[in-house]
């Protein structure tokens, strides 16, 4: 029989998410006439904006015609959405992308997970911590890694702190790496970078020849004025950065998935025999080998986002969950918890109480609160001694979640 790829034993045994509806479903099997309220898992809980089910709705009588039917889309996705994204998301900021350096994908997770197959196996990778465990794990099955310590730590991955300590802003790396991946706003910790720290990022990444994989899923999040949207607000990081954005959590997609990634001209890859090629062509190419493209009602549903009424319906959405936030934020505060987050991203990051550990603590919320949470453990080492909730929850349920917790721990 054909031999598999070990590197997946070394894997920790279960991915996050996937633990928590495990453990999730064992406590309503022994608990039938419970209702839980979840604040795990980020799902969006808001039907989709009016002006999106308008576009999708428009789009099926299209495909139902002979004469506008489609069939094969681009691989890279259609001209007309891309166009939106380098003019609103980026042309609306002084940011310069063209069309061509925007590549539609399938959802923020895949790209997250599919970035890496670009660069050579013994790429040395550095990754925030706590933070999306995808991350890491993809890197882990390409071969980059050894099995985890009894830490959680992978060996080979370079691990770059975010704790209260250091305001959850990690140091720059003490060695070389070639792949770095920055997630701001942060998942799980709700933490924005300055312009400052984001510079110095990028000069370290030009210093080292280094590239930036920068996840910006909830830049529609960003309140603060001086926060950067995109990494391409920094001088020189056109040539060091490649940038993911979603359109899951700001406009609802969660179950339509669509998503992007830029990949700037400038970008360059060296060959073992110290040639050069240009990262966009690579990521291209690698695009044309494993995607058909999104399917086109989709991709219509995702350009109504940018009209003036669907920019309104997805603001209305983003003031919604930023409402529950607060919520969360201040209710736990009240009850004595320390908590982070919750101004510029979507996520409450709350400090367990001492000596008991993250995933203790989920396991007492779930079953004296009966409310789903993450166990900050599950984004990496650091998260230990913290949890994570979202604030996708609809209002009633966001408000109840908080009182269990204020009156049940």
């Amino acid at each position: 029989m054909p031999r598999f790829n070990a590197a997946y034993l070394n894997l920790n045994q279960n991915y996050l998410f996937a633990e928590i509806r495990r453990r999730t479903k064992v406590f309503t099997d022994a608990h039938p006439d419970v209702r839980l309220i979840d604040l795990g898992v980020g799902d969006v809980t808001q039907p989709l904006p009016p002006a999106v089910v308008r576009a999708m709705h428009e789009a099926t009588d299209e495909l139902a015609r002979r004469e506008t039917f489609k069939g094969y889309g681009p691989y890279v996705g259609y001209e007309f959405l891309r166009a939106d994204i380098a003019t609103h998301d980026f042309g609306s900021r002084g940011v310069q992308v063209a069309v061509d350096e925007v590549f539609v994908s399938d959802g923020g997770k895949s790209d997250s997970a599919n970035l890496q197959e670009i660069f050579a196996p013994d790429c040395v990778v550095a990754v925030m911590d706590p933070v999306y465990p995808v991350y890491a794990d993809s890197n882990v099955v390409a071969g980059r890694t050894g099995r985890a310590d009894a830490g959680g730590r992978y060996a080979g991955i370079t691990y770059l702190p975010c704790t209260a300590e250091n305001s959850f802003q990690p140091a720059l790396p003490d060695r070389h790496v070639d792949l770095i991946y920055l997630c701001y706003p942060n998942n799980p910790t709700g933490a924005v970078v300055t312009r400052e720290a984001l510079a110095r990022w990028v000069a370290y990444a030009r210093a080292e020849e280094a590239v930036i994989l920068y996840d910006a899923a909830y830049e529609a999040y960003i309140a603060d004025p001086d926060v950067p949207h995109s990494i391409y607000e920094i001088d020189g990081a056109r040539e060091v950065a490649i940038e993911c954005r979603s359109f899951s959590k700001n406009a609802g997609f969660t179950g339509m998935r669509l998503a992007y990634t830029v990949v700037p001209k400038e970008m360059r890859g060296r060959a073992p025999d110290g040639t050069t090629m240009s990262l966009n062509a690579l990521w291209a190419r690698r695009t044309a080998i494993k995607s058909n493209g999104l399917p086109y009602v989709i991709q219509r549903a995702a350009a109504a986002v940018y009209t003036p009424e669907g920019k309104k319906q997805v603001q209305a959405l983003v003031d919604s969950y930023m409402a529950n936030a607060r919520i969360i934020s201040a209710g736990l505060a009240a009850a004595g918890f320390t908590v982070y987050g919750a101004r510029n991203a979507p996520y409450i990051w709350v400090r367990t109480p001492p000596s008991v550990s993250s995933w203790d603590f989920f396991d007492r919320v779930l079953g004296t609160a009966h409310v789903v949470g993450s166990p900050g453990g599950g984004f990496g080492p650091s998260g230990e001694g913290y949890f994570r909730l979202t604030a996708f929850g609809s209002r009633a349920q966001t408000e109840e979640a908080v009182e269990r917790i204020k009156t049940r721990l």
